[in-house]
């Protein structure tokens, strides 16, 4: 894919982000891309649902399984705008996601780059390719006003 595509899809993450924020979720939205089509989409929505998994990549890929009718998920992109935790690039992982694409890095919590190395490392089984800073700036701004509200 090129960076404009990238910017495309990280476009579509973003308004997903915006929808949990005005939601009062933590503003991380994602999209599963396959082919140019988005299979799935969501946002985080642990708040709405009572569940501590109900984070923005779990709830694509849950969807995007059901929609195709398989767990693998080969030849997908996941694009997100935080940097997936420790559960999320596990699930990347075993659900043969084959790229993520993040807008900007969980420095405490951040599972592909930040912290741990989970969607590359080679004791594992499937690795995944890793494109980092789409949009960070953009990315960043929305989480940092949430969490600043919060703290007011």
């Amino acid at each position: 894919m090129s960076e404009k595509d990238d910017e495309y899809y990280m476009e579509a993450a973003l308004e997903l982000a915006q929808e949990a924020y005005v939601r009062g979720e933590v503003p991380i939205g994602a999209v599963l891309v396959r082919d140019g089509e988005i299979l799935a989409r969501n946002h985080n929505r642990r708040e709405e649902l009572k569940d501590a998994t109900a984070h923005a990549e779990i709830l694509v890929l849950r969807e995007a399984g059901r929609l195709v009718g398989d767990w693998r998920l080969t030849g997908t992109t996941l694009y997100v705008t935080l940097e997936p935790c420790p559960m999320c690039a596990g699930a990347l992982v075993q659900a043969r996601v084959s790229r993520l694409v993040y807008g900007t890095r969980d420095p405490k919590g951040g599972a592909a780059a930040s912290l741990y190395n989970i969607t590359s490392d080679p004791r594992l089984n499937h690795r995944l390719a890793v494109e980092e800073g789409i949009l960070r700036e953009r990315c960043a701004a929305l989480l940092q006003k949430f969490f600043k509200e919060r703290r007011e």
